[in-house]
């Protein structure tokens, strides 16, 4: 990388994109196993209070997603790296965080009947899918962003923003209508 204008070698970006899908693949696997009681770890309620934090979390993605659009909308290139980056810091703590619990506690099954129901697992599905799809995405456009590559960023976040967007309001919805199943 050239310090001096943010910009990387084409052998650079060919390594920094296999590490994105190498670490997206560990990522999903990582994920997938958790389902697996097996390998269920007993903490007892040591980290019960985490799907608290996993929805605040979600909701700082967020709002610093939103910042970060205004800020790029006002020409504010500096801020909108500073939210990009934190709504890219807090969304790894929020997995680190996510993966810790899914490891230590057993699933939590949402009771509500009816419509209800059919709203929450329609958000959870969608959720799920839109999370897993905007991974790789998301550190696509990171790097294109970092690596000042503009176009690239500028096409790659027009897709990416609505799917991390939408990702860091369900979740947070999702919560709150699990809440009462806890």
């Amino acid at each position: 990388m050239n310090e001096l204008t943010g910009k990387i070698s084409a052998q650079a970006d060919r390594k920094w994109r296999l590490t994105i899908w190498v670490v997206t693949v560990l990522v999903l696997v990582l994920v997938g196993l958790m389902r697996r009681p097996e390998l269920r770890i007993d903490v007892g309620d040591a980290l019960a209070f985490l799907p608290l934090v996993h929805a605040i979390l979600n909701s700082l993605v967020a709002l610093s997603l939103a910042m970060a659009i205004v800020s790029i909308k006002q020409g504010n290139i500096a801020l909108h790296r500073r939210c990009t980056s934190t709504a890219m810091l807090l969304s790894t703590v929020f997995l680190l965080c996510y993966v810790a619990y899914h490891f230590t506690n057993v699933e939590t099954k949402f009771g509500g009947e009816g419509a209800i129901r059919m709203v929450y697992l329609f958000l959870l599905i969608t959720h799920i899918v839109a999370a897993a799809v905007s991974f790789p995405m998301i550190l696509f456009t990171y790097l294109a962003g970092w690596a000042d590559q503009r176009q690239r960023h500028r096409r790659l976040a027009k897709w990416t923003f609505p799917l991390w967007f939408y990702v860091a309001v369900t979740g947070p919805i999702c919560y709150l209508m699990l809440r009462p199943y806890y």
